[in-house]
């Protein structure tokens, strides 16, 4: 979720001062409709919100909303606040307010995109790439690339649901003479790692571990065909905005939100279902950036 902040702020060509915070109780549980309380809102060990205030405030998450409030308060509005994601408030209390198109929020200062916002760049998957190249260089290519994320409040993914798209994984691979180049998320179960790991037991591949720089970036830059479960909209938007073919591995669970936005882009052309077989397929990669960038930079004209 920082992530959406930090590039948002460095597509306005801006070197961002990243603070953040945390609420204690009863905010925590309350936020953001308990709009009292100032500072005391603030667990300890959250940065600091002082002056001299910023031009410009971004913010996402639940517990951000009660800084954007305070921030733009104290400020006396010179502070222009853009909240990332639903704040479940009002949009009037903010500048302006960017939502993915699924969550269905409109305003005349609400922005909706067609995933969540990210740092790729051309430059930023070229830099990953060449990182990750000396690692991988004894697989064969075609290289699949796979973010794995894990189990959450709309989906589940354990050993018994990562056990069939192992296999998939494995055959896929095998049908493309490819190697596989994986990276999984905080969120991913060790089980469910370890279960991946038998299946591709003689198979090229490459797993990060853990350990060292996360070739998240790389994995997206070297990759000819990218595989993402289906837990995360910041993932599939990301391995989107490469124009790469993107399939999306389905998992038990889901929401009306997480539905909608995996509908939208499969009607869209951008990504398709994975069931183990990959092709060759193109499409427009987004540019929500662009679009976010540009009513950013009218606030201040």
């Amino acid at each position: 979720m920082e992530s959406q902040c930090v590039g948002l702020a460095e597509a306005l060509g801006l070197s961002p001062i990243v603070k953040r915070v945390a609420l204690r109780a009863p905010w925590k549980q309350l936020t953001p409709y308990l709009r009292i309380g100032g500072y005391a809102q603030f667990a300890p060990g959250s940065d600091p919100l002082l002056p001299p205030w910023p031009d410009l405030l971004i913010a996402t998450g639940r517990h951000s909303i009660a800084a954007s409030l305070l921030v733009r308060r104290l400020s006396g509005g010179r502070t222009k606040t853009v909240q990332l994601q639903d704040p479940a408030i009002s949009p009037s209390h903010f500048d302006l307010v960017v939502v993915p198109r699924h969550d269905r929020l409109s305003g005349a200062n609400v922005v909706s995109t067609r995933g969540a916002l990210h740092r790729i760049t051309p430059m930023v998957l070229a830099s990953g790439a060449e990182r990750l190249q000396s690692r991988v260089a004894a697989l064969p290519s075609p290289y699949i690339g796979v973010l794995i994320g894990g189990s959450n409040a709309a989906y589940k993914l354990g050993p018994d649901e990562m056990r069939p798209l192992a296999q998939q994984l494995a055959a896929s691979a095998r049908a493309k003479n490819a190697s596989l180049l994986i990276t999984p998320s905080r969120r991913t179960d060790a089980e469910a790692l370890r279960v991946l790991q038998e299946a591709l037991a003689g198979l090229p591949h490459f797993l990060w571990d853990g350990q060292g720089d996360n070739p998240y970036f790389g994995i997206l830059g070297l990759a000819d065909y990218l595989v993402v479960t289906c837990d995360s909209v910041n993932m599939v938007s990301e391995a989107a905005s490469t124009g790469k073919p993107v399939y999306v591995a389905d998992l038990p669970g889901g929401s009306d939100k997480f539905g909608r936005f995996h509908r939208a882009m499969r009607e869209d052309g951008i990504t398709r279902a994975f069931a183990g077989v990959l092709e060759d397929y193109s499409y427009v990669p987004p540019d929500d950036m662009s679009v976010v960038a540009a009513r950013v930079n009218r606030l201040s004209s």
